[in-house]
């Protein structure tokens, strides 16, 4: 595994590279360690690296990314390692040779960074104010794009660095897949049962998060079936009043978490097989208390997806199955009639979903990351 920390001066990269590097058996590398070494030199190379530093300036991509490639071509890193300090530039991630697994940014406010810094106790030649600062502000000039790109790539992982080594250390190792046991890391296994519940108005891409997590590997059972399926048996239209009609009458033969009780047995089934499951549209109130009723010993998570009323209209206009099912009765059903309202409110998480699926899948990672590893 090949990880990059990344974090704004005195984040505790050291820290935290040095506890993974025991915990995962892999080497660790920081390139600000390198530099100061080379620092120490006196070599006209030495005397210009140990200038630079002590002004709090970057070491020019050139030589940085030569200098990393030439560190990480040791046999020792061939099988992976952790990596601190280096891209801090989007011309040195764009250019670096090796293919990164994670990368980490340890996340902390410029106050608590320059707090660190000036109190540090070993000493160190470059940390005065000025050279802080500039650093801070070098950070953010040319490192936070570093960010976004890898961010882009799905590899990206922000934690919170404001809290207490023990704690960022495990949201560290929970994001790479492990967890610590007895001062080991082992591989994470999942073994809660749980339930994720996709809520929203029609149009708000309860379909599309379905598929996300379907593509997981995760079972997705659709509780709107039920009535889509009656009516496509019976030959009849998608409309509104047909769909209210059934709604209605459903309910009064199964009570009001209808669609609850009738998908039950393939839901324990499910769970049998699986450790989680995913529902897309489960409605009303009573279908979430009937589901915590007879499952309490299942996680359940309701996922709500929000998007623009008039997006959501012209989503569903432009659908080729059911196209005519939007407008402001049918909003006010799924409110009301279906009791939805307060699914949505009492939601875990809530996904604004008005822009590109990118950027729905990127929110949905983030989501089930949160739950997989709870």
């Amino acid at each position: 595994m090949k990880i990059v920390l990344i974090g704004i001066q005195g984040a505790g990269k050291s820290t935290q590279g040095n506890l993974l590097s025991k915990q995962l058996n892999l080497p660790y590398l920081s390139t600000g360690h390198i530099f100061r070494e080379i620092a120490k030199e006196k070599t006209q190379l030495g005397r210009y690296v140990k200038e630079l530093i002590n002004s709090g300036a970057l070491i020019p991509d050139e030589k940085t990314i030569e200098i990393v490639n030439s560190y990480l071509s040791r046999p020792e890193y061939r099988n992976g390692y952790i990596l601190d300090g280096f891209p801090r530039t989007l011309k040195q991630a764009k250019e670096f040779i090796n293919n990164v697994d994670r990368v980490v940014h340890i996340d902390i406010d410029d106050k608590e960074a320059l707090w660190r810094l000036a109190y540090r106790k070993d000493d160190r030649d470059d940390d005065n104010i000025q050279a802080i600062r500039k650093r801070i502000e070098l950070f953010h000039k040319y490192t936070k794009p570093v960010l976004d790109y890898y961010a882009a790539q799905g590899k990206l992982v922000v934690v919170n660095g404001m809290r207490e080594i023990k704690e960022i250390n495990e949201e560290i190792l929970k994001s790479l897949g492990f967890s610590l046991e007895k001062n080991h890391a082992v591989s994470w296994k999942q073994n809660k049962k749980t339930i994720i519940a996709l809520v929203g108005m029609p149009g708000s891409g309860k379909s599309e998060a379905a598929k996300f997590f379907r593509d997981k590997g995760i079972d997705v059972i659709s509780f709107s079936n039920v009535i889509n399926d009656y009516i496509d048996a019976k030959g009849l239209k998608h409309t509104e009043q047909t769909h209210s009609k059934l709604r209605r009458e459903f309910r009064e033969k199964y009570g009001p978490a209808a669609l609850a009780v009738l998908n039950k047995d393939l839901l324990e089934k499910k769970l049998q097989e699986k450790n989680i499951v995913c529902i897309e549209g489960m409605r009303s109130w009573e279908e979430y208390t009937f589901i915590k009723k007879e499952f309490p010993h299942v996680r359940i998570f309701i996922v709500a997806l929000y998007a623009d009323k008039k997006l959501r209209h012209k989503r569903i206009s432009m659908r080729k199955h059911r196209s005519g099912l939007y407008g402001e009765e049918r909003d006010v059903n799924e409110l009301i009639e279906t009791n939805m309202g307060p699914t949505i409110a009492y939601s875990d998480f809530l996904i604004k979903n008005n822009y590109s699926l990118d950027d729905l899948n990127d929110k949905l990672e983030e989501v089930y990351r949160a739950i997989y590893y709870t």
